[in-house]
């Protein structure tokens, strides 16, 4: 068959999560896609393609194999995707299509944070189910973090088929400008950033610049309406309104900006499969505080400092005592030094070896 017309028949990445521009799932899919696409190229083999929404035909460059979704697709025999030795399904409660019987699957599992976020039993039970479809398919599955793996197979029925992990690599940040389009503080600031909703928690952040000349921003979509305006009553009831900012989504060039400007990173989030801003904060050298809870303490390592519970006077404890010991006792290397375990490079080989395993 000619070569271009069944993409070289091996692996096919579905995208379809990319029409989310704001998530980290885009960037997640767009990395792996792009680092893994390098690497067989560098090896003069062609094996991946793309399916992707109309949107991002370009993403993975001009010369890139690239198969774009139409809404007929998903109601009819799509040619397109039958001949692939290997469906990438990126995401637990993603899709898997009609594939011939002899195509593998590989699923990657991000997190079961169902189980952590406080949903109800029947909110646990759905989503389990629907994970459960899909590892019902699948020959194999990458978890992104030890944590993850330890909730799917705690939970989960996977048939005795192999689990990986493989965490995520660093999203490339841009380089700073000399400011922000969105919003420039006029004050020293702290910076969180993710959906804003309540798995994120950031309204336990507020009391920490309650007491001090210092401004909290938090960057990315207004994900829960009630969960906005429980931030903004506190902010109010605490007499920071002019010093809470809640950014809504921002440019990556915006983004470096208040990485690389901010006094701290801050996460305080109830469940994280991995936490991808915390690595993209870690390249900038800043103090790292996060919540001790699912995989967060895994991603940071020592180069972190974690609040034990979210009570103020015991947050505002750990934020002293940690900025003062990463004044005091240079840890700005060690903090972009972890950055560098997550390597997109390495990464990207460690998937090539798992498809090579399914072939």
């Amino acid at each position: 068959m000619n070569k271009r017309g069944i993409y070289m028949g091996k692996i096919i990445l579905d995208c379809d999560l990319m029409r989310y521009r704001d998530s980290g799932l885009y960037h997640y899919c767009l990395n792996l896609g792009l680092y893994v696409q390098e690497a067989l190229q560098a090896e003069g083999r062609d094996y991946i393609a793309f399916y992707v929404p109309p949107a991002e035909r370009e993403s993975f460059g001009k010369n890139s194999r690239v198969i774009t979704e139409r809404k007929w697709h998903n109601r009819y025999f799509n040619p397109h995707i039958w001949d692939c030795n290997i469906w990438h399904a990126p995401f637990q409660s993603g899709r898997i299509p009609r594939l011939k019987k002899s195509t593998k699957v590989l699923l990657t599992i991000h997190d079961l944070n169902c189980l952590h976020e406080g949903k109800t039993q029947k909110e646990k039970k759905h989503s389990l189910q629907k994970t459960q479809q899909l590892i019902d398919r699948a020959d194999a599955l990458v978890c992104i973090s030890a944590h993850c793996k330890k909730d799917v197979m705690d939970n989960m029925d996977t048939h005795g088929i192999p689990v990986y992990i493989i965490h995520n690599g660093t999203h490339q940040v841009a380089c700073p400008p000399p400011g922000p389009v969105a919003y420039k503080p006029s004050r020293p600031f702290v910076f969180s950033m993710g959906y804003v909703n309540r798995k994120k928690n950031f309204h336990v952040l507020l009391p920490l610049v309650q007491n001090k000349e210092m401004e909290l921003l938090i960057a990315g979509k207004h994900d829960e309406a009630d969960y906005i305006h429980k931030i903004t009553k506190l902010a109010n009831e605490l007499g920071i309104t002019d010093r809470v900012k809640l950014l809504g989504p921002v440019s990556e060039a915006d983004k470096a900006w208040y990485l690389a400007n901010c006094q701290a990173f801050l996460m305080p989030s109830l469940a994280e499969g991995f936490g991808a801003p915390v690595v993209e904060a870690m390249k900038f050298g800043k103090p790292i505080f996060l919540s001790s809870l699912t995989s967060l303490p895994e991603i940071g390592g020592e180069a972190a400092f974690y609040f034990p519970d979210f009570e103020a006077a015991n947050m505002q404890s750990v934020f002293e005592a940690g900025m003062q010991k990463f004044s005091t006792n240079g840890m700005a290397q060690k903090v972009m030094e972890r950055s560098c375990l997550f390597n997109w490079e390495q990464k990207a080989k460690e998937y090539i070896s798992v498809y090579r395993s399914l072939l």
